[in-house]
């Protein structure tokens, strides 16, 4: 089940020379280990590397054509991005790629973002075009419907980067958010060996993007899932009344709840991968331990947020609350609703309106 790969976002992986190294996605590599990881272009046996796979089952190309694309990646650094535009911690690292793809570009750097989707609402490439444009990406998108492109890579987690050479090899390989220091050295040094073999004069700038990284709360409550099939063996789901598979159910009001698990009410109808309303209104409850507070969802809908029996304030407000304690939603992706400086635990009761509306996901941080 895709959903079972979801980010670690712990966790990192170096390739080196003829090894693997495995570090931190936090961690930062100083000069000397990056030049230890990538070394002199004329001396590296590359044997032990692994060719960067070709493009495959792309359904859609946004911002390039299949034979632009052909010609642009041709012996360039290459930086492949997996990653799918309602995933938290995939636009988390958006704009050091952006930023990377504005300062490295002219130098050799080919950004390419591979958006391997794992809604249904994700393969339709009018939702992924509005994406990239509100998140400013200027570099090719191509769009892994079927997961091809994935499957070549052997991949199984949102986000990840991969680094090819200038000969396409891949030479750095990283899982999650973080460790944007030692990837920027990567592309830097990866950079500087085409020049080097190419015999091109380039000016050296070792200075690196310098963007705010996001902190997560450490025992924060995991993702929760309102789809049946993507929920399996997650014991997410607080209500008496379960999953019941393409069923319409009416969830009651519970008589209390506990931490990590969701509770709605209303009338929904279970789908594979989220809930839908079928009812005028319904409401959902949880009592989750972050700081922020995430959902993915589609069409249409008015919510009223409340936290710890109060509307909810300023003081946590995300950025897609549009007036005091309300929100409407309307495209299908994810909406930020709660945002505040310190982890808490807190009661948060949304009250819907908008038969139809679909919720996916609640994701934290």
């Amino acid at each position: 089940m895709k959903s079972e790969f979801k980010t670690a976002i712990f966790l990192a992986v170096a390739i080196g020379v003829g090894i693997a190294a495995i570090s931190m996605v936090f961690s930062t590599l100083d000069q000397t280990n990056v030049t230890n990881i990538v070394g002199d272009s004329t001396q590296i046996d590359k044997s032990g590397f692994k060719k960067a796979p070709d493009l495959v089952g792309i359904a859609h190309y946004l911002n390039t054509t299949p034979e632009k694309l052909a010609q642009e990646i041709e012996g360039k650094v290459v930086l492949y991005d997996i990653w799918t535009y309602s995933c938290i911690n995939c636009i988390r690292t958006l704009p050091y790629i952006t930023a990377w793809d504005d300062k490295y570009a002219d130098q050799g750097l080919l950004v390419i973002g591979i958006h391997s989707p794992e809604f249904e609402f994700e393969k339709v490439p009018e939702n992924v075009q509005m994406s990239i444009e509100k998140h400013g990406i200027n570099y090719p998108v191509v769009m892994d419907n079927d997961m091809e492109t994935w499957e070549a890579f052997e991949n199984r987690y949102w986000p990840r980067k991969y680094i090819a050479d200038h000969e396409g090899y891949i030479r750095y390989d990283h899982i999650g958010e973080g460790g944007y220091q030692e990837t920027e050295k990567i592309i830097q040094q990866l950079i500087k060996e085409r020049s080097d073999a190419l015999g091109i004069q380039m000016t050296s700038d070792s200075a690196l993007v310098d963007i705010e990284e996001f902190e997560h709360t450490l025992f924060r409550t995991p993702e929760l899932y309102f789809g049946y099939y993507f929920a399996q063996n997650r014991n997410q789901l607080g209500s008496e009344e379960g999953f019941q598979p393409e069923k319409i159910v009416t969830y009651e009001n519970p008589d209390k709840i506990e931490l990590h698990k969701f509770y709605p009410t209303g009338a929904w109808k279970n789908h594979e991968d989220s809930m839908e309303l079928v009812s005028e209104t319904g409401e959902i409850k949880l009592l989750y331990n972050a700081k922020e507070v995430n959902i993915v969802t589609a069409n249409n809908a008015d919510l009223e947020i409340y936290l710890d029996g109060e509307p909810l304030s300023i003081k946590y407000a995300g950025q897609d609350i549009t007036f005091e304690n309300t929100i409407s939603v309307s495209e299908p992706g994810l909406y930020n609703i709660v945002t505040s400086e310190d982890s808490a635990s807190h009661v948060m009761e949304i009250k819907i309106k908008g038969e139809g509306f679909q919720i996916f996901t609640f994701t934290f941080g």
